[in-house]
């Protein structure tokens, strides 16, 4: 009798080791797919876009796959997977910053110090009117907002129920995918803000 458990024992054994063998066969092809996703997309992907590329079976295993993906892309990897925007995306690892900009002989993009005033106003006030922000900042601030709207750093997000209903503006998905920020729960400061844009206390006179 007990030689014959001990042998349904180990036919159990060897099927749950064989099927967490196909589990992990799964999560490496499903990684493997979500990959190439993040390579060719230009825009953060969030899980549920992932899932609708994919068959039902593979969708169910995509946040194994990226917890995969987190362990291939982390530490000092010169790619990393973030989350940020409200999605995933592999991005430059930022210690490698200066040498990929030398790489493409480009510089980041500068601001105005009255630019990044308006933007920091504008990120942690929003929704907000150019009068609100004017009378925060005490001078005129066209230039500045019309730069932020170039940039796509801010948007208009609507009309402020008053006389004349004003422009509400509010910040972009490029300004969060710009600061790597999961959300605007874990904003930056106006000094980091200004380091990350290459700010240039000299540059730029629009107000």
């Amino acid at each position: 009798m007990s030689g014959h458990l001990n042998g349904q024992d180990g036919e159990i054994q060897g099927r749950d080791e064989a099927g967490k063998g196909d589990d992990l066969q799964r999560v490496e092809r499903v990684a493997s797919i979500v990959e190439s996703l993040l390579l060719v997309s230009g825009k953060p992907l969030t899980e549920e876009k992932i899932r609708k590329v994919l068959p039902q079976e593979e969708g169910e295993a995509v946040k194994k796959a990226l917890n995969l993906l987190k362990e291939k892309y982390g530490g000092d990897s010169g790619i990393l997977l973030e989350f940020v925007s409200g999605g995933y995306q592999l991005r430059t690892n930022p210690a490698n910053q200066e040498y990929v900009r030398n790489f493409l002989q480009t510089r980041p993009p500068r601001l105005s110090r009255a630019a990044l005033e308006t933007l920091a106003i504008v990120a942690y006030r929003q929704p907000i009117t150019r009068a609100e922000i004017e009378d925060l900042r005490g001078v005129d601030s066209q230039g500045a907002i019309k730069t932020l709207l170039e940039r796509k750093l801010i948007r208009v997000v609507g009309k402020k129920e008053v006389p004349g209903r004003p422009f509400l503006f509010g910040t972009t998905k490029e300004f969060l995918e710009t600061f790597s920020l999961e959300s605007l729960n874990s904003l930056p400061s106006l000094e980091e803000i200004a380091e990350m844009l290459g700010h240039d206390e000299g540059e730029g006179e629009e107000h």
